[in-house]
């Protein structure tokens, strides 16, 4: 389903800083962290954390964290989409990106790395052509080429050849490039999400999959 993994000797590199940079700025936010948790707490309740089985590098499934933004599924209360389970507060959190904190215990753990392609659904590891399954051949990125391109806004097709020239092309000037970048989509708050969606559509929903 996933191609297989073609090691370059930067990679050894990136996951030297990826440790270093995860460790440090989970000392870092741990006080933003913590406050996080307890407004979500508040606002959602318990737990605070969204957990979910996710593809990584070779298509092995790992957990990955990251804050609550939605309700549970309750469909006598009309919550099951995430259009209905979403609430202004989750939007709120997920437009500052602050919800993907936790997700610097997978960066640490080895289950991903600070830049990337995005881990997307277990699901869709059987959905993909060959070319597409490229993008597992490295450790999946808290932000990656894609997410500076137009994050959420873009097409499947789009995302994915993103996916795959990151694949392709990577190295320590690009990814330096898109972690700046990605500062500065945070702080726009662009591609948030794509039209008609509260986040991305599903993929095979909109454009052929």
């Amino acid at each position: 389903m996933t191609g297989s993994s073609v090691p370059r000797p930067y990679d050894v590199v990136k996951r030297a800083g990826d440790v270093f940079v995860s460790a440090a700025l989970l000392v870092a936010t741990a006080p933003i962290q913590a406050g996080v948790a307890a407004v979500v707490a508040k606002n959602l309740g318990r737990p605070v954390l969204f957990r979910q089985e996710r593809p990584g590098r070779d298509g092995r499934v790992f957990t990955l964290l990251k804050f609550r933004t939605m309700r549970p599924v309750d469909e006598a209360r009309g919550w099951v989409t995430d259009e209905e389970r979403l609430t202004p507060f989750g939007k709120k959190l997920r437009s500052t990106s602050l919800d993907e904190l936790p997700t610097l215990w997978n960066v640490l753990r080895g289950d991903m790395s600070l830049v990337g392609p995005r881990p997307l659904l277990v699901e869709y590891l059987e959905w993909y052509s060959p070319e597409q399954a490229r993008r597992h051949e490295v450790r999946p990125g808290v932000t990656g080429l894609a997410q500076v391109n137009g994050r959420n806004a873009l097409s499947w097709e789009q995302r994915f050849a993103l996916d795959v020239e990151y694949v392709d092309r990577r190295g320590l000037m690009l990814d330096l490039k898109i972690l700046a970048s990605t500062v500065r989509a945070v702080l726009t708050r662009e591609g948030i999400s794509a039209e008609g969606h509260v986040t991305m559509n599903k993929f095979g929903e909109a454009d052929g999959g």
